[in-house]
């Protein structure tokens, strides 16, 4: 039986006593008054194992509860590492392949001007070449000309 009926009870039983003339005392019925008493003896254990029942409930829950967010704490924990690590890796790999491209556009820039210095040896002799051989091809005709010249003009003899 609940503790709570059981006192509403009691409190009915003495709200329906009467009472002693010209005094705040009641006159009760000792029977009705100490059955329900007997009642509450009874109810109070059983209302007591109740409540540690519940609160041993509410500390497994509780403790239930704890583990749980224990576990997502350190669930968390290992993933904001990750995303740490990938992060860092992330920026490393970006760091090395800035680095990768700016060593990859000097060595461009240096074989572009060692390409145009070669160019420009390699034009420089062939002019020069081709001026002797402009020179040379010069030469042998002012000769075959002047050898034309010798031969139609008669000489004086």
């Amino acid at each position: 039986m609940d503790i709570q009926h059981l006192v509403d009870r009691l409190e009915q039983a003495l709200n329906d006593s009467p009472r002693i003339p010209l005094t705040a005392n009641l006159i009760v019925n000792e029977d009705r008054i100490f059955s329900i008493i007997d009642q509450l003896r009874v109810a109070v254990p059983e209302e007591v194992k109740r409540a540690n029942r519940i609160e041993a409930e509410k500390d497994r829950i509780l403790a239930q509860a704890k583990e749980e967010a224990e576990r997502i704490r350190e669930l968390a924990k290992q993933e904001a590492g990750e995303l740490v690590k990938r992060d860092a890796i992330t920026i490393s790999s970006q760091q090395r392949a800035d680095n990768i491209l700016e060593r990859a556009r000097r060595d461009a820039d240096a074989l572009r001007h060692d390409a145009d210095a070669y160019v420009m040896e390699v034009l420089v002799k062939l002019e020069e070449d081709l001026l002797r051989s402009l020179s040379v091809v010069r030469n042998g005709l002012n000769k075959v000309q002047r050898e034309q010249e010798s031969v139609s003009t008669p000489s004086a003899d």
